[in-house]
Formats: C-alpha cells, structure tokens, sequence
C-alpha cells in the first residue's frame, strides 16, 4: 500500500511516498480502507520529532480518517465488514489502509461526504475530552476559546454554542474574527490589536477557557477567570514555562487542568466515542455543526498540505484532507 513516512526529523519536506505491506487487525481492531485522511497540528509536531508515537502506533503521521471497514478481528462487535466510519487512530492515517479500534470508530454522520467526516474525530474527542469533561462548561456559563478559527477552535465553538453556552474567541485577523461570529461566537477578539484579557473582563470575566498557546497566555488567562474559574490547557504554543501567582487559585478556587490525547488508554478513548455517538453526533448534520474544509491534497502532496497547514492561512476548519486516490 502506498503510505507516507517521515524519513527524519524536519520540514514539510521531510514527507515522502513510500510502499508498506497493508496492516493486519489484532483483537478489537478493524481495518480501514482510507478515503480520506485529516491533516492536524500534532502530525506537523510529529514530523518535527517533537510529538512522539506511542511504542504500540505506527511510526507514520495521521490520527483521524474516513473509511470502509475492509477486515474486523476477533472480539469486535457493532462493526461489520462494509460499513463507512470515521475514526481516531492511534497513527497510520497517511496511507491507504490503517487499524485501529473498533470501539474507536463513529458512523459517518447523517447528510456528511466521507471527506466531510475524516475531519471530525481528532478535534472532537479533544474537545469533548478537555471543554466538556475536564473544563466542566455547564449551559450558560461563559467560554472562552483561544485561537477561534484553527480546527480545535471552531469544533469548541460551535459545540459549546450548541450546548447553551456563552462563547468567546480570539483570533489574528478580521476574516478570521468573521468566522468565529459566524459559527457561534458572541464576540471575536484580534488578539493583536487589543488586550484580551481587559476585554473580556469588561463582559464580566468568563468561566471556562481552552488554550493551545501557554507561555505568557497562562497568567493572562488566569486573571480573566471568574471564581471557580477552569483553565482547560492543551498544547503550549508559546512554551510550557510561566511565572504565576499561585495564590488567586486558592483564594478565588481556580482549576487549572488539561490533557493530551493521544497517550490516554484505549478503554478512555473509548468512552469518549460512546459519549460523542450518544451527545454530539445527533447535532451533527448539513446547516447544524458542520465542518468547512479549507484544502485538499493528494496523498502524495501531503509536504504541501503540511506547508498550508503552518502558513496559518486556513480559515474555520483548517483541517486538510488526504484523499488516498485521486
């Protein structure tokens, strides 16, 4: 099967198409023929070599794909031959077949193209996991999104918005701020122009926040909680180190928490997609949430998807697909 390997550590350029024998599923897994593959921050943080597979993944990038289930193995329920699902997976996306659990496998939601769900598992598990498990964000309360318009962002907009939540979002640039209003947010903050954290005080703080930057975000982000506050925190784009005043955590009852996926057990991803299948895919359809796909590129291109992906030029869903033919 044609894949894509990270020959070493490096640059978009570092992509390249090779051959591998086709996967076999052990117990639990199921084998996907690969329509579509989505293209994610951690594949460009694995390439780089700063994002390490599990010792039991594969070494190729791609977390989430759409697919026909070709092959099941032993002890695998609810899952035929034949079937069309979505899926995380622990790596392998960028090819033409991959393995992965069954339990960790979502239908292709009612009225979505296969292209349409391959960009759905990677974010949603990640906000479901982090805004509503960890960060608690109960109907109208007030949440805050760091970088709105990236994949994460728009997910937990429109989510939360469709929770009954209060959102708020920043974001670099006018189209960018477009979007995150469009898709559900009451107020969009150009993170370079004003001081996010005065303006969301003047609307009267907020209760939960999920950030990606960290660094000097982290004692920002603090000041804009209100008591009983949640800081949701997961990737630091900005660095893992800050200097903070611990004490307002314990005199206003602040949380602050976070994870990443990627290393959580196979029976904890597997209750996020029950949680998902039962609470979120009923509100995924054509004009409800939706995913807005910015571009697509051939398996074999997948350097230049990389290179689209950090130019920071997608808008809304800044997920990019792999179709795995052409």
């Amino acid at each position: 099967m044609n894949v894509i390997e990270i020959t070493k550590p490096g640059g978009p350029d570092v992509l390249k198409l090779s051959t591998r024998p086709s996967p076999k599923p052990a117990t639990g897994q199921v084998l996907i023929k690969v329509a579509y593959a989505g293209v994610n921050r951690p594949d460009a943080l694995q390439r780089a070599g700063l994002y390490k597979p599990p010792s039991d993944a594969s070494d190729l990038p791609g977390l989430e794909a759409a697919g026909e289930v070709v092959e099941i193995g032993n002890a695998v329920s609810g899952i035929e031959v034949g079937d069309a699902v979505c899926a995380l997976l622990p790596g392998g996306g960028y090819a033409e077949y991959v393995i992965t659990q069954a339990a960790h496998c979502l239908p292709i939601p009612e009225g979505f193209s296969l292209k349409q769900a391959a960009c759905l598992p990677e974010t949603f598990f990640t906000v479901w996991s982090n805004v509503m498990l960890r960060g608690k964000l109960k109907a109208g309360e007030r949440f805050l999104v760091h970088g709105g318009s990236s994949g994460i962002g728009t997910t937990a907009i429109q989510l939360a918005n469709k929770m009954g939540s209060r959102v708020f979002a920043t974001a670099g640039n006018d189209k960018k701020l477009s979007a995150c209003i469009r898709l559900g947010a009451e107020i969009a903050i150009n993170y370079k122009e004003k001081d996010f954290v005065e303006e969301i005080k003047k609307i009267g703080g907020v209760d939960v926040i999920l950030d990606m930057v960290g660094g000097d975000y982290i004692a920002k982000n603090l000041k804009c909680l209100n008591e009983d506050g949640r800081l949701v925190q997961i990737a630091f784009l900005h660095g893992a180190k800050a200097e903070v005043n611990f004490a307002q955590l314990m005199m206003r009852r602040l949380t602050f928490t976070g994870s990443t996926l990627r290393p959580q057990s196979n029976v904890q991803k597997a209750q996020i997609a029950n949680d998902l299948r039962e609470k979120v895919w009923p509100l995924l359809r054509p004009g409800g949430i939706e995913p807005e796909i910015d571009s697509e590129y051939p398996l074999a291109n997948a350097s230049e998807a990389h290179l689209r992906m950090e130019s920071s030029a997608p808008v809304s869903y800044t997920h990019l697909t792999l179709p795995t033919k052409a």
